[in-house]
């Protein structure tokens, strides 16, 4: 009985998963589960205005899916191989100068 419970609780989650996927405007609930974070975690980013988020009635914190996208790929952090290749190539320019 317990495995049919764990499994239960599984599919639960995957349908709750697959709902905020297809979602353009998440609570932060929602927003804790599409980006795999805490809620708390996420109300220190909102403090400190470091995640972009709406309050449209000054009290629940919303956010836009594609912004989170554009958030989350705003913290690239390059590659050795991408560094030195950047590297290779402002030599290369400021050489021929």
């Amino acid at each position: 009985m317990e495995f049919i419970q764990k499994q239960l609780t599984r599919i639960e989650q995957l349908l709750i998963n697959e709902q905020v996927q297809k979602k353009e405007i998440l609570s932060l609930k929602e927003a804790s589960i599409y980006l795999g974070q805490s809620k708390s975690s996420l109300y220190k980013l909102t403090s400190k205005r470091e995640i972009p988020f709406y309050v449209p009635n000054g009290k629940m914190i919303y956010f836009k899916r594609q912004e989170l996208d554009e958030w989350i790929f705003n913290g690239k952090v390059e590659s050795t191989d991408e560094i030195e290749n950047g590297i290779e190539k402002y030599l290369s320019q400021t050489l021929k100068k």
